[in-house]
């Protein structure tokens, strides 16, 4: 087991290089359904965050009142792989989805992006913009130098 000290670093660095994730929840009836997401992650103060701009749908609202967790998968051509399991929190009040607006809008390439850019969110009151908090309980990362060379020494962090 690696110290989230060592890991949230290491996977910060990957998950902001590959960018785009696949990430799933679940249904009431325990069923998954995988999207392409956009996180931005936070390492301050020896705490991991990820944020997620999006628009609360019916279905990812259901999923979430259903089993508030997600998982957050990114792979690279390189095979790079980096995994964080994580619990997600709606962010709906004001001050909380202008900050997570600001930090896409001021982010670092790649993952920094104009929010504004997507149909309907003209800025962070927009009432189709929301936002994701994730918490992470586990990250996985894993080079793909490790997986071509036969070693599998990816690094596991677990709450």
């Amino acid at each position: 087991m690696t110290d989230l000290n060592e890991i949230a670093p290491a996977f910060v660095k990957m998950a902001h290089e590959i960018v785009w994730c696949s990430a799933a929840t679940v249904d009431a009836k325990g069923r998954p359904r995988s999207r392409v997401l956009h996180p931005i992650w936070q390492w301050e103060g020896g705490r991991l965050t990820g944020w997620i701009a999006t628009g609360a749908t019916p279905i990812k609202r259901a999923h979430l009142e259903a089993s508030p967790h997600l998982s957050c998968n990114y792979w690279a051509p390189t095979q790079d792989t980096c995994v964080a399991e994580c619990r997600a929190e709606w962010v709906f009040d004001d001050e909380g989805r202008r900050m997570v607006w600001d930090l896409f809008a001021n982010g670092p390439a790649p993952v920094g992006y104009d929010p504004a850019m997507i149909p309907g969110w003209d800025n962070a009151l927009s009432p189709t913009f929301a936002a994701l908090r994730l918490d992470p309980w586990r990250l996985r990362v894993m080079p793909g130098t490790a997986l071509m060379q036969g070693t599998f020494e990816a690094r596991t962090w677990r709450e």
